[in-house]
């Protein structure tokens, strides 16, 4: 049987190789539980089956703590997968970190709204106004640092419209309506 990557080339512009491996094909209490290492052997074979699609890979939980950390783990990434681009979930500090690897020449899709490497408890971002300035702001803040596009997870519709009509990149939704 043709691996799902094969398939899904065929109808999209970006795949993501998310750590939601972690729970969805190992059974993990979470996303935090991945490794490095998982991460890269998921990138190997999506990479690989890939002609058409971007491919960008989550850089897991506890691999982007400090700036060396980031630039080591996401060249390691890049290296071995030979992924287009990586992923880093915003937590509202890590704009020096994106602006590090950037640097280096690896372009970096952002995430905000729910990061599951950083809150435990799921629930929907932007209901309030001083959560929507929130986002806003690490949006805009994301774009500064260079990220080619933003991923809006479980953000409200009408905070999801308002980052989108702001920002000059895209924003991809993942439960965060049509407006992405």
């Amino acid at each position: 049987s043709k691996p799902i990557a094969r398939i899904v080339d065929k109808y999209c512009d970006i795949v993501l190789v998310g750590d939601s491996l972690a729970t969805a094909m190992y059974g993990m209490a979470n996303t935090r539980q991945v490794t490095l290492e998982t991460m890269i052997q998921h990138g190997i074979s999506v990479k690989s089956n890939l002609s058409k699609a971007l491919c960008v890979v989550d850089m897991p939980a506890n691999s982007y703590r400090t700036i060396e950390e980031a630039k080591k783990n996401a060249t390691l990434i890049v290296k071995k997968t030979k992924c287009d681009a990586v992923k880093v979930e915003c937590n509202g500090k890590k704009f020096k970190i994106i602006k590090s690897i950037i640097k280096i020449g690896i372009p970096v899709m952002g995430h905000i709204g729910f990061t599951p490497q950083y809150y435990k408890k799921f629930r929907v971002h932007g209901l309030l106004k001083r959560d929507r300035l929130k986002l806003i702001n690490e949006a805009k803040k994301n774009e500064e640092a260079g990220v080619f596009s933003i991923v809006l997870e479980c953000i409200t519709d009408f905070a999801a419209k308002e980052i989108t009509s702001i920002l000059k990149i895209p924003t991809i939704g993942i439960g965060s309506s049509v407006y992405c």
